[in-house]
């Protein structure tokens, strides 16, 4: 049991300030009949590709899509603003929101962070804005009502001390309740202790009634929620143990909820939540993913909620970026049921889909365009991303490329040791002249020893290049190489692996 990560903030850079708007065009790909089944194409055969279809957004940060038969999307801006791209006819020029005068966005992670359409919004034209507010920087829940041009605050906390980790996503459940992200009040390694903490909401996901009012509250508290009644805690809490939840998701076919959260320097994580768990503990400040944080705040007797995946910085990540699960029709047959997140500074595409053994499969499938922030789907399911710099849309394709290598593994283990064999095959058409092998291993190994490469370790990230004798695989041909390592507990091997930074299928 534990979770956690570290955070990666926005990079600054120059923003592109003439807008461009390039209409949607059909991509191809076999699209499946409304309830039948996606096959189950393993996940290093997927590819992701995108393809820009909208310029000159100025920091775009999050993405909804109105079910009103409009077929357009909203799409925040840093500095308070909220553009509408339609695939007919592009970018709109001019905002259909601007809240500027009551949005702080400076600090590099302040702004008008995130939106959410309600179920009813096409008779009641409300909209939901996450914003950090002028003039101290208190994130901030407010209704839009955009038939009338007016911003309704409904809930706010104070958020001075740090600009960064101000969480700022929203998101309608299944419930009908609107859940909102926000960060543990910033700084580094959670210096307010506040995620472990039931008497704030930094470093919380929240859970409210936003359809009505109770007594002061411009909004209710639902009765159910797990710390309503408990002495000293605010009830509007869902989960807590959270360090900057950027970006969560509900698959809609389950339930179930997916957070990808930010890390403190080793280790980024996403969670995945069963319908209705409520109260649980992520684990921050006491666990960054699965590994106890030094000096972090760890409550005797306390239970944690491990993520379900982690990956380490050291890949070239700084901050995950969760997106959704897919269940469009377009790409059914390939991606249905399976989650796609990314990483603002790797622009990896990270795929997930459950084993059916209580794991999860997981797969490098692509690269996302520079600086990503977000991962939004249209009302049918159809994935887009926005990225920050230089501010563009993008739409998500998927096929099925078939990998140009192959990873058979053969484990010893024993005690507190394991030896790992590997048999990196080129099942390509064209010779690999000179390798590099990408993998991850279990947490709480560490590589001894190798043979047959020059392998370096850093954190549980390994890469394996060739050694003079093995430089060069010919189509069809093998090489062996391993290492042996300590481990904790966990002797298992590694599940994927990259060759030249290509996903190689991977065998028993």
């Amino acid at each position: 049991m534990s979770r956690r990560r570290w955070a990666g903030s926005l990079l600054l850079a120059l923003l592109l300030t003439a807008p461009l708007s390039l209409p949607a065009t059909a991509d191809s790909a076999g699209a499946v009949p409304p309830g039948e089944s996606a096959s189950a194409v393993p996940l290093p055969s997927l590819s992701a590709t995108t393809t820009q279809v909208a310029s000159g957004l100025r920091r775009p940060t999050a993405i909804a899509a109105p079910d009103d038969g409009t077929d357009r999307l909203f799409i925040t801006e840093k500095s308070g603003t909220v553009r509408v791209y339609h695939p007919d006819s592009g970018l709109a020029a001019t905002p259909v929101i601007d809240i500027r005068s009551a949005v702080d966005e400076s600090g590099n992670e302040r702004g008008l962070l995130g939106i959410a359409v309600p179920p009813d919004f096409a008779d009641s034209q409300d909209l939901y804005l996450a914003y950090t507010a002028r003039p101290d920087g208190s994130v901030t829940l407010a209704r839009y009502r955009l038939d009338e041009s007016r911003l309704e605050v409904l809930l706010s906390q104070e958020h001075a001390e740090h600009s960064n980790h101000n969480g700022g996503q929203l998101a309608f459940g299944p419930d009908g309740n609107l859940y909102w992200s926000i960060g543990d009040g910033g700084g580094s390694a959670d210096p307010l202790r506040s995620a472990q903490r039931l008497d704030t909401l930094l470093g919380k996901i929240l859970r409210v009634d936003v359809s009505r009012s109770c007594g002061p509250l411009a909004y209710c508290v639902p009765g159910d929620n797990p710390f309503v009644g408990t002495p000293g805690a605010r009830g509007e809490i869902w989960l807590y143990g959270l360090r900057n939840p950027w970006r969560f998701s509900f698959d809609g076919a389950d339930g179930s909820m997916w957070i990808g959260d930010v890390g403190q320097g080793r280790w980024e994580e996403i969670d995945h939540l069963e319908p209705g768990q409520g109260g649980l503990n992520l684990g921050w400040s006491c666990y960054e993913g699965l590994e106890k944080f030094e000096g972090g705040d760890c409550v005797p007797g306390e239970t944690y909620t491990e993520p379900v995946f982690t990956y380490s910085p050291y890949t070239g990540g700084c901050s995950v970026v969760g997106g959704h699960v897919y269940r469009g029709q377009k790409y059914a047959n390939l991606v249905g049921g399976t989650y796609i997140a990314t990483d603002y500074c790797s622009s990896t595409v990270w795929a997930l889909r459950a084993d059916g053994k209580g794991g999860y499969e997981q797969a490098e499938i692509g690269d996302m365009p520079t600086q990503v922030t977000s991962v939004g789907t249209t009302v049918d399911g159809e994935f887009y991303v926005v990225n920050d710099l230089p501010g563009g849309l993008h739409r998500v394709s998927f096929a099925q490329e078939e990998p140009t290598c192959r990873v058979d593994r053969t484990v010893k283990a024993w005690g507190t040791g394991t030896t790992v064999d590997l048999t990196v095959t080129n099942t390509g058409s064209t010779p690999v002249d000179g390798w590099r092998l990408d993998f991850t291993l279990p947490p709480g190994q560490t590589v001894v020893s190798d043979w047959n490469t020059d392998l370096m370790q850093l954190s549980n990230t390994v890469r394996a290049t060739d050694a003079s004798h093995n430089s060069r695989i010919a189509p069809g041909a093998s090489i062996t190489l391993g290492y042996l390592a300590g481990h904790t507990g966990d002797a298992s091997s590694p599940q994927r692996f990259m060759l030249n930074g290509d996903a190689c299928a991977v065998g028993d």
